[in-house]
């Protein structure tokens, strides 16, 4: 067998393992389709359906009348940017100190970042949620949705992993120059960083836009709901308004996927210039 007819069988090979990986995948966000486009009996109608129906229209007159949608969807891409770009900033200077320079208890906080990884949000949520309600008085604002879970501990290391990859040679010559601290990590080492700092802020956004318990606790006003909680509110105790349900989970899919799709190359860049030393 050739070389070029072994690759070609390798290549059939792979395609016919991945291939029905990745339809096992697709199925269900197919199914949400379908479901959207069904009544809210549609979900347990006998004869499951696989195409799509005419409701999708009617559920979405009827998600935007119960829960006010499109304002909760515009809630959540404010909380969403707002937290990309402060989260971003931070985790990059943290990251960047955390890399270039030598202080003491450095170790002792590179240390505690690690844990704080493997330490599940659960056990910190209820005395934050403490401290941002009742301490500070910040249930209900802008402030108490973005600014409590904006420390992002794996963003942190990931920064740094980029920043202690760049040649210290770089930066030593930029100090020569006479160059400023702050302007060596805004236009030398964040314009190196930015295949990683793109593939930071992807991951950012999906985790503040799929983000469903903290905005649950903080927000109790409507007006301040995000879109996950907005939907979360159609389940009842005796009615669950299944239509509604899936036609607002395509609408919170669909932007994410046109994201990744478009900015895929970003994020599969950075992934491997993590992964590379």
């Amino acid at each position: 067998m050739t070389r070029s007819n072994r690759q070609r069988l390798n290549a059939v090979i792979l395609h016919a393992l991945i291939v029905p990986m990745a339809l096992v995948w697709l199925f269900p966000l197919w199914m949400m389709g379908v479901f959207a486009t069904m009544p809210d009996y549609g979900i347990y109608a006998p004869g499951l359906s696989f195409w799509f129906g005419t409701d999708f229209l009617d559920n979405l007159a009827n998600l935007q009348r119960t829960t006010n949608f499109l304002h909760a969807m515009t809630v959540s891409v404010v909380v969403g940017l707002a937290y990309t770009v402060l989260s971003a900033g931070l985790t990059a200077m943290a990251g960047w100190a955390l890399a270039r320079y030598r202080f003491h208890g450095r170790g002792v906080v590179l240390a505690i970042i690690l844990g704080t990884i493997s330490l599940p949000f659960f056990v910190v949520i209820i005395p934050q949620f403490i401290l941002v309600a009742r301490d500070l008085g910040m249930a209900n604002s802008w402030f108490g949705l973005i600014v409590p879970p904006l420390f992002n501990s794996l963003g942190v290391l990931f920064m740094r992993q980029a920043f202690t990859m760049m040649p210290a040679e770089l930066f030593d010559a930029a100090r020569v120059e006479g160059v400023r601290e702050w302007r060596i990590f805004l236009f030398v080492a964040l314009p190196l960083a930015r295949p990683t700092l793109a593939a930071l802020c992807i991951i950012l956004f999906l985790t503040s836009w799929n983000n469903y318990l903290w905005p649950l606790l903080i927000a109790g006003d409507k007006a301040m709901f995000t879109a996950p909680v907005a939907l979360g509110s159609l389940i009842g105790l005796s009615n669950v308004s299944w239509g509604g349900i899936m036609a607002g989970a395509v609408l919170l899919t669909a932007p994410m996927l046109a994201v990744f799709l478009l900015l895929q190359r970003h994020f599969i860049a950075g992934i491997a210039a993590g992964a590379v030393k």
